[in-house]
């Protein structure tokens, strides 16, 4: 496998951020569905940790992925797959950057409107500029929410046109993302 993209479909380094981006999407949003049924305490206090940490990690890895991107762009779409097709994709590609940034974004904010502080990855912290609102919180906690449910949906929407590039169109739009797949 190459570590740079090729005409033929993309590098160790775009897959591997790719992938890394998608389990951490997928653990940071069960995290967060899931972080009010542990019991008050230290464990909701580490459930919250681990959502804010994985949060934190989507923002790095996101990041490193635009730099990469421009550094290497990707390889060009199949010209069989259509204009409409295209640009669909690309739409939905800046839609889910745009939300891979505004719902972590809104976390922080989130943290910073309860008045806490926000640990970065357990190496410090950063304390909340805000006075404690729990109404303001309220609100922005429903803003959280409601990017991240727009991100899986948007998440769920590529994988099925994905899945339908490879079993219907039998294309290799699929493929080109996957490991070890043959060029």
């Amino acid at each position: 496998m190459h570590v740079r993209n090729s005409p033929d479909g993309y590098g160790a380094v775009a897959m591997t951020l790719h992938w890394a981006v998608v389990i951490l999407v997928f653990c940071a949003w069960l995290t967060g569905q899931f972080g009010d049924v542990l019991p008050r305490g230290p464990q909701r206090e580490a459930g919250e940790f681990i959502h804010i940490f994985l949060g934190l990690a989507i923002l790095a890895l996101v990041a490193a992925r635009l730099f990469w991107r421009l550094a290497d762009p990707p390889p060009p779409e199949d010209p069989a797959i259509g204009r409409w097709s295209e640009r669909a994709a690309r739409a939905i590609h800046y839609m889910m950057y745009a939300l891979l940034v505004a719902a972590p974004i809104a976390g922080i904010a989130l943290q910073f409107a309860r008045g806490h502080a926000l640990p970065v990855f357990g190496l410090f912290e950063i304390a909340s500029p805000w006075v404690a609102d729990r109404s303001f919180a309220r609100n922005v906690k429903e803003v959280h929410e409601t990017l991240a449910n727009a991100l899986l949906l948007l998440v769920g929407l590529h994988a099925a046109a994905a899945l339908v590039h490879h079993y219907v169109l039998h294309d290799r739009t699929l493929t080109r993302m996957l490991p070890g797949s043959r060029r």
